[in-house]
């Protein structure tokens, strides 16, 4: 664990004071003052909130709202949330299509970007939200890289949509593209 001189192992913004505390993190105060920090807020733990909300994909599209829930949880709890957005690559659009190569990578890309963005800034804990089953074993990779207080949030599995007044999943549309290849 990175400190400087005004940090102790035990505070809950211990890592954090790696960036808040001491003169000579005076410009690194004055960016994250211009973020937004106040005074007050140099003190508390700082959370990332790594959100992979995408508009490309319904398993995605919804989770900027969950982020909201988050933010306002970690204030209450007397921390200062820091958010973070990543890519997502969906399988369901990729497949069939030379983007497929970009899928199962994008699972590597995303823990790394999320070990990058919370190690790089010292934070303290983080909240990964997901949505894919690319990017939640992505958050968990991260979270077992990183040795922090960390939590994997899933958004849910998608709701169906409606053709008529007839519910119709995904799993529903590959069975017809099937059974049209089939003749």
């Amino acid at each position: 664990m990175t400190q400087d001189s005004t940090s102790e192992p035990n505070k809950p913004n211990a890592r954090s004071a790696a960036v808040t505390h001491g003169p000579n993190r005076a410009a690194a105060r004055s960016y994250l003052r211009a973020a937004g920090m106040q005074d007050a807020d140099f003190d508390k733990p700082m959370i990332g909130i790594v959100n992979t909300w995408s508009t490309v994909t319904p398993c995605n599209m919804h989770l900027d709202r969950l982020a909201k829930d988050v933010r306002a949880g970690i204030v209450a709890a007397g921390g200062y949330p820091v958010d973070f957005n990543t890519i997502v690559v969906t399988d369901g659009i990729s497949m069939g299509t030379a983007g497929k190569k970009a899928s199962l990578i994008s699972r590597e890309v995303v823990a790394d970007y999320i070990e990058l963005a919370i190690e790089g800034h010292q934070l303290d804990g983080v909240v990964c939200i997901v949505g894919c089953d690319k990017t939640i074993p992505a958050a968990a990779m991260a979270l077992a890289r990183m040795d922090i207080p960390g939590l994997v949030y899933y958004g849910g599995t998608i709701m169906p949509g409606v053709i008529g007044s007839k519910e119709v999943s995904v799993q529903e549309v590959f069975e017809a593209i099937g059974a049209h290849s089939a003749g």
